[in-house]
């Protein structure tokens, strides 16, 4: 086998292992559909997602609107639709802030350990010991509404998460035999903790980030619920949520549609971070 091949050998693998696990491949596969519509969401929908027909406001489910209208007679598929860039884009794009922060606050501490560890630590259980909600909560209303802000607030919540994943990993590793190699042949703290110590802590990390981005798209959901995420006209389900509980009552799907695709949303990322988890894990290998 050639170098190249022994590289990809290990993650071969891994894909493997996770075509043999068919409910992550369900998952895989509602993912790959949430990220196709969220590309194409503008050849996909129906309508814009601002379309306005006051004429047809308030209708159930019919051959001209799969999933009916809402108050202002917008389509609901296509806010659907086009809900799921927002989701899938607050998601990944937080949980990729907590695992640069977090991640490297988790390396650092668990590298050098001793003082540093014990300040970077004792920081990461000040921000576990408030309800991740409420941190993001107090951030939003502190920055104010907005993707953006709201992406910083659920980013902030989940990195003592990725801290103390890395961290444990990195006790680990750093002594192994390799490590000490490296340090024998003079190479510098960054280019171990970089180039040895963090390619060895992928897995457990993939698989946090696979469930994290679950998380961050219940929070962003949960913030433009309760009126502090996405303002009006953005399609985001929580947004859509909050609306239509004021018409639950005779007009269901206003509710019921938006919930579907966060519940879906929710299960296919847990399908697929449960999949990763068993292939990813060492002990489960033939």
């Amino acid at each position: 086998m050639n170098k190249q091949g022994q590289k990809r050998g290990p993650w071969r693998e891994v894909w493997r292992r996770l075509k043999q696990n068919k409910a992550a491949m369900v998952g895989l596969a509602i993912i790959l559909i949430l990220v196709f519509s969220a590309i194409f969401a503008d050849f996909i929908a129906p309508y814009g997602y601002d379309d306005q027909d006051l004429k047809a406001r308030l209708q159930g489910p019919s051959m001209q609107h799969f999933l009916g209208t809402d108050n202002f007679g917008r389509d609901i598929l296509s806010r659907i639709i086009y809900g799921s860039r927002v989701s899938l884009q607050v998601g990944f794009i937080a949980v990729g802030i907590a695992i640069a922060v977090g991640g490297t606050l988790g390396a650092i501490s668990g590298y050098y350990g001793k003082r540093l560890d014990n300040v970077i630590m004792r920081l990461m259980d000040v921000l576990l010991a408030i309800p991740g909600i409420l941190l993001a909560i107090s951030i939003v209303a502190a920055l104010g509404s907005g993707l953006q802000n709201v992406m910083i607030a659920v980013g902030i919540g989940s990195i003592p998460g990725y801290a103390r994943i890395v961290r444990s990993s990195v006790l680990t590793i750093r002594e192994q035999e390799f490590i000490e190699a490296a340090r024998a042949v003079g190479a510098s703290d960054f280019r171990i903790i970089t180039k040895h110590i963090i390619p060895n802590a992928l897995a457990p990390i993939i698989v946090q980030s696979t469930l994290g981005v679950a998380g961050a798209i219940l929070s962003a959901a949960g913030l433009s619920f309760i009126g502090l995420g996405f303002q009006p006209p953005t399609p985001e389900w929580g947004a859509m949520l909050s609306t239509g509980r004021n018409f639950i009552r005779d007009h269901w799907h206003m509710t019921a549609f938006p919930g579907l695709a966060i519940m879906i949303t929710i299960f296919g990322l847990n399908l697929l971070g449960d999949g990763l988890r068993d292939a990813l894990d060492p002990r489960l290998k033939n």
